[in-house]
């Protein structure tokens, strides 16, 4: 059997899960959809895509675990795979017209993808990408 995946749900570590919510929310165009600080873990969700925002108390796992930590750290790379160029273009200027902390332009890479950088608060970085190497 080779079973069909869901869409991936990262997590991303952040410092203070209110204030990157609040910067998800207004500067990416996220919806906070539940959690906060006081759990350590909040679910963010755009479209089909879902992430998970957890704090350091939340990636340090429980004191009574005998496990070792779970979670991970600082910065993390996250991928979005958009549809089409214009979609990656349109997705750049809507969140630099949000004034969120945009690192590189969109452009045509020499791997074949339309692409640009963008990070959030605690230095996690969004390549936003289209895939071109189909195109006629």
């Amino acid at each position: 059997m080779n079973p069909e995946f869901p869409p991936a749900v990262p997590e991303i570590p952040v410092s203070d899960i209110n204030k990157a919510a609040d910067y998800y929310q207004n500067k990416l165009g996220f919806t906070l959809d539940w959690g906060g600080e006081d759990g350590g873990i909040a679910g963010i969700s755009q479209g089909q895509c879902r992430m998970f925002l957890t704090n350091p108390a939340f990636r340090a796992g429980s004191p009574t675990e005998t496990s070792a930590p779970f979670g991970n750290a600082a910065p993390v790379l996250i991928w979005l795979n958009l549809n089409s160029k214009a979609e990656v273009d349109d997705l750049y200027q809507l969140w630099k017209n949000n004034q969120a902390r945009i690192i590189c332009e969109p452009g045509d890479r020499p791997w074949k993808l339309h692409e640009f950088t963008a990070a959030d608060l605690d230095g996690n970085q969004f390549r936003v990408f289209y895939d071109f190497r189909g195109d006629a």
